[in-house]
């Protein structure tokens, strides 16, 4: 029988406000109602240095960095809500995603990112919605060996997108961000099938 998939969801900023840790918790609920287990974290609550091979070399992994990789390592699934800054992504989400990216002895090279499925979506104030952004974060994730699904969403004019109660005004967007989670439990839950059947025949 295949397992739940589990998937780990947030967004590439700590700003308490953010308009793409709202978007990613709208993918998250879409996730949870396919039958995903979904962990939501925040990044402000993890924050790390900037990536520094000599910090690393005296001081190895910062405790934030090994909970963050730990967390990826033990989902399956990511939901990504990537800002665009100056046509990319953001520092804080690069940054983690490097720190996450470092081996630790006798551990397999990208053991964070191999093998991962993601889903990622953004919003932006601007009129393209953060999409310039996500060609740089899909670039980055396929390079580290993760699946990127190619649906994706760029809430644009995210000032004036979203409810108080952190929904979006438009119910048919709405509905399309729930799909990024919807559609991604539903791949999950057919490899997870599809590896549980490889088991039963190849015990």
């Amino acid at each position: 029988m295949a397992s739940i998939p589990k998937i780990l969801a947030f967004a590439g900023s700590t700003r308490i406000d953010s308009y793409n840790k709202k978007l990613v918790k709208i993918a998250a609920a879409g996730a949870k109602a396919a039958g995903a287990e979904v962990t939501y974290i925040d990044l402000r609550d993890l924050p790390l240095p900037l990536f520094d091979e000599d910090l690393e070399a005296q001081e190895g992994l910062p405790a934030n960095a090994r909970t963050f990789k730990e967390l990826m390592i033990s989902h399956q699934g990511l939901l990504i809500a990537s800002p665009e800054y100056n046509s990319s992504l953001t520092a804080v989400l690069k940054n983690a995603i490097d720190w996450a990216s470092r081996p630790a002895p006798n551990e397999a090279p990208l053991a964070a990112f191999t093998g991962k499925v993601a889903s990622i979506m953004s919003a932006s104030p601007g009129a393209l919605g953060g999409l310039r952004g996500l060609v740089h974060l899909r670039s980055i994730l396929g390079n580290i060996k993760v699946l990127v699904l190619p649906d994706q969403i760029a809430v644009a004019k995210a000032y004036e997108a979203f409810n108080a109660d952190g929904t979006l005004k438009d119910p048919k967007q709405q509905a399309s961000i729930e799909q990024l989670g919807d559609g991604l439990t539903k791949i999950l839950l057919k490899l997870n099938y599809s590896g549980s059947r490889l088991r039963e025949v190849h015990p």
